[in-house]
């Protein structure tokens, strides 16, 4: 069974996003990065269709940009090579390279992809999907990026979900005040 890896940042408050889906506070730290990349190196990525088109604008310039940043463009083909389906009632093609959409039911479609072969499986942001993949007890691993803000309102993570124990496997603190927390989830 392939494991469902949850990559997020919060707030110190549970948002993921401020009330009009900004992202202007997070606190950018190429060290918390390293860190995470090195837990869930994963070769299929999950996303929400917000989050899906906020990747592809950013990363897909610098795939194509041989002048670009060595490793901004290390990470943008990166990610073009890694399989990545979309949750989108809205769309109805994707341009970026391995992309796929998700047919069909969520829950259903999730369950058979970490039956699959393959590696982890991760999600970027993309907080509905985590918020509906929590509530199913499908997510094995929570990485989140505790940004040291309060936002007051916003998006938050886990509204719908129910009760869910987890487990603390490490914890990081980084000189920008970011803390990168690990959790298996023992709903299992």
């Amino acid at each position: 069974m392939r494991k469902l890896i949850v990559y997020n940042r919060l707030s110190l408050d549970g948002c993921f996003a401020g009330p009009n889906g900004e992202i202007d506070w997070f606190m950018h730290d190429p060290e918390v990065d390293k860190v995470a990349y090195e837990v869930y190196k994963a070769d299929t990525l999950i996303f929400g269709r917000v989050t899906y088109q906020l990747f592809e604008y950013f990363w897909a310039p610098f795939a194509a940009d041989a002048e670009a940043d060595p490793a901004a463009r290390a990470m943008a083909l990166e990610l073009e090579s890694l399989e990545k389906i979309v949750a989108s009632r809205s769309l109805s093609e994707l341009t970026w390279a391995n992309s796929r959409l998700l047919q069909g039911d969520l829950i259903a479609e999730t369950q058979r992809l970490k039956a699959s072969a393959g590696g982890s499986i991760a999600i970027f942001g993309s907080g509905s999907l985590v918020d509906q993949l929590t509530a199913a007890e499908l997510i094995d691993e929570y990485l989140l990026i505790i940004t040291p803000v309060i936002c007051g309102a916003g998006k938050r993570c886990f509204d719908s979900a129910a009760l869910t124990r987890l487990r603390l496997l490490r914890s990081w603190n980084f000189d920008s005040g970011n803390v990168l927390l690990h959790y298996e989830s023992l709903a299992r």
